[in-house]
């Protein structure tokens, strides 16, 4: 038999998107803190994002981290969240841009919780904005 100090409990995070506990890892952490950012300063409504939002590319699925939809549903701006002591380098650019290729988003969103990255698609480019956008900007 095994005594119950045997096994740590594992930590969680209410997931308001998902509506459920997930496994609190630091990326996680980060994750949980931006969706926080999008629901008070920045107003997106709650029903218009998705966590954890799946895609396929290249024969793979891959896992937007956050995803915010306009009012029609169509997908808006992609957030890539990293772990805090990852830099929010050119590699995660490039994955932001992949979800892009599928999705045709106008907004991207780099963030490791310590800094944050924030493009707005003009024409073919992305340009830096320089702060987190309200949603009536991001939509406008």
């Amino acid at each position: 038999m095994v005594s119950c100090g045997a096994f740590p409990m594992m930590q969680t995070i209410f997931d308001p998107l998902r509506h459920k506990d997930v496994a609190l890892t630091p990326e996680e952490r980060v994750r949980q803190w931006f969706v926080s950012q999008l629901l008070g300063p920045s107003a997106v409504p709650a029903h218009l994002m998705m966590t954890e939002a799946g895609l396929k590319f290249g024969g793979k699925v891959w896992r937007v981290d956050i995803l915010v939809y306009d009012r029609q549903g169509q997908p808006l701006a992609v957030v890539e969240c990293k772990r805090p002591e990852l830099d929010i380098d050119a590699g995660v650019a490039e994955q932001a841009m992949r979800y892009n290729i599928v999705l045709g988003v106008r907004w991207l969103l780099l963030t490791n919780g310590r800094s944050l990255h924030v493009y707005r698609r003009e024409g073919d480019c992305f340009r830096p904005f320089g702060k987190l956008p309200t949603y009536e900007e991001m939509t406008a």
